[in-house]
């Protein structure tokens, strides 16, 4: 039953993440946290996070060199964030000219709080 825990754990601080970037981080509409598995362990919105984020991550990927720890991508509609790490992807869509080095920096500082706490 401790893998179970550790599940819960992880959703419940995958969820505790998003609320808190949706209220703090200015300008972002919208978000959601996955796993390196692609499951979606929390979102704002039932949109399709999962395989959009893959299609980003590939798209970003350069043949030659190591994969992007972060995208950034501007429509006329709004703009696209995602920050990686090893084990979760953090992405988010913003209102149009957010400031991209806050959003970022919020984002980063999400992936951080989705670690456990040392024991």
């Amino acid at each position: 039953m401790q893998g179970g825990r550790a599940v819960t754990a992880v959703a419940d601080r995958a969820g505790d993440v998003v609320a808190e970037l949706i209220e703090e981080s200015a300008g972002l509409r919208s978000c959601a946290v996955i796993d390196e598995s692609g499951e979606v362990l929390a979102a704002t919105d039932d949109r399709d996070w999962a395989p959009q984020a893959e299609r980003l991550w590939k798209a970003a990927a350069d043949p030659a060199g190591s994969d992007p720890a972060y995208v950034h991508v501007a429509i006329d509609a709004g703009e696209l964030f995602a920050v990686r790490d090893e084990r979760f992807t953090v992405i988010g869509i913003a209102d149009r000219f957010s400031l991209a080095s806050l959003i970022l920096c919020d984002l980063r500082a999400a992936l951080r709080r989705l670690e456990p706490a040392p024991a």
